[in-house]
């Protein structure tokens, strides 16, 4: 297992368990729609830079986030991990900038040898201005962390939502029904923009794939980035990941189809991005197959994924747990492609 010499908490070492990157371009979106947003989750300045958020426990088993501003040596650690290579991340105390109680993601592994994870026990010389404990989100709730969550957890498995939308239903051709202002129902049709009509029963647009709350927020954060300790290589930060497609039902015939009002209002703020940009994050583009990028894009109470050659799914607060998809129509394309160009993206 990876350990820091960096002092956490009464001069314990912390045990590394896994890191994550917290960067205009990539940053856990559980934390907030946009990059400026997941620092003042954590107290921190938005540097352009961005920073490292280490995990891990200190001696007595307590968590600990840390945050450093070496954000290459972290990213580095991150890619090992991934590939399967273990890599000692050891930040130096110089690029310490604050440690911060508790984990604000869910952590699958623990420190061997020391406490289970527990929240450290209050400061008695902070006279009661302690730091409230970080939290994972409740995934039995639903809410704008849970519906990023869910978000992320779409874009990760797009192949196996993506299956569930037959080709002739996402690729609808223009002048078969909706509006020409680029609404849900222009992007495709009124089936591939889904509905969440059928939500209470359980039914879906022919074009509509549901999932209940749980199942769409078991999506690990953007970065997938794996433990450092050698009895967890390859876990992911969050451990839900696969409960996304796991919980989803099959779209079903002769449902009640229609466009939901949130999913046209998201599509208007999408499109208003393009004209005035956004705070760094709220639009991010990431590699996908061949040519295409994975567009995620966030606003309030509305999350997008989607690819620029291919369709979108969103998820609105409104409704939970829902699956929205968006045909292709002649709208969407053009819009992707504007949200891509302003887009941040990795280095």
């Amino acid at each position: 297992m990876a350990g820091t010499d960096n002092t956490v908490a009464d001069d314990d070492a912390l045990y590394v368990l896994t890191a994550v990157l917290l960067t205009p371009a990539q940053f856990p979106s559980v934390l907030g729609d946009d990059y400026p947003a997941a620092c003042a989750a954590l107290g921190l300045e938005p540097y352009a830079d961005g920073y490292g958020l280490v995990l891990g426990q200190d001696g007595d088993g307590a968590r600990w986030t840390v945050a450093v501003d070496d954000v290459s040596l972290v990213a580095v650690a991150i890619a090992s991990w991934d590939c399967g290579m273990e890599y000692d991340l050891s930040p130096d105390d110089r690029s310490v900038v604050c440690a911060l109680p508790g984990w604000p993601l869910a952590v699958a592994v623990a420190a061997p040898g020391v406490a289970a994870p527990h929240d450290p026990a209050p400061d008695p010389e902070a006279d009661g201005e302690d730091i409230s404990p970080l939290t994972p989100p409740d995934t039995n709730e639903w809410g704008p962390a849970q519906r990023r969550l869910g978000a992320d957890a779409i874009a990760m498995q797009w192949a196996a939502w993506r299956e569930q939308i037959d080709d002739e239903t996402a690729f609808v051709p223009a002048g078969s029904g909706g509006s020409a202002d680029g609404s849900a129902a222009d992007a495709g049709s009124d089936e591939a923009a889904g509905s969440g009509a059928g939500a209470d029963t359980g039914s879906g647009t022919e074009a509509g794939a549901r999932t209940d709350a749980a199942g769409a927020t078991g999506g690990a954060p953007d970065t997938g980035a794996a433990s450092g300790a050698d009895d967890a290589a390859g876990t992911e930060t969050d451990p839900g990941a696969d409960d996304a497609t796991s919980g989803a039902r099959s779209p079903e015939d002769g449902a009640t189809s229609g466009t939901h009002p949130g999913v046209r209002r998201a599509l208007a703020e999408a499109r208003a991005y393009v004209d005035a940009p956004p705070p760094p994050g709220r639009v991010r583009s990431s590699f996908a197959s061949g040519d295409a990028r994975t567009i995620r894009a966030d606003g309030p109470g509305w999350s997008m994924v989607a690819r620029t050659d291919d369709i979108a799914f969103l998820l609105l607060d409104e409704v939970p747990g829902e699956i929205l998809p968006v045909g292709r129509g002649t709208e969407l394309p053009g819009l992707l492609k504007a949200l891509d160009g302003l887009a941040v993206r990795p280095s």
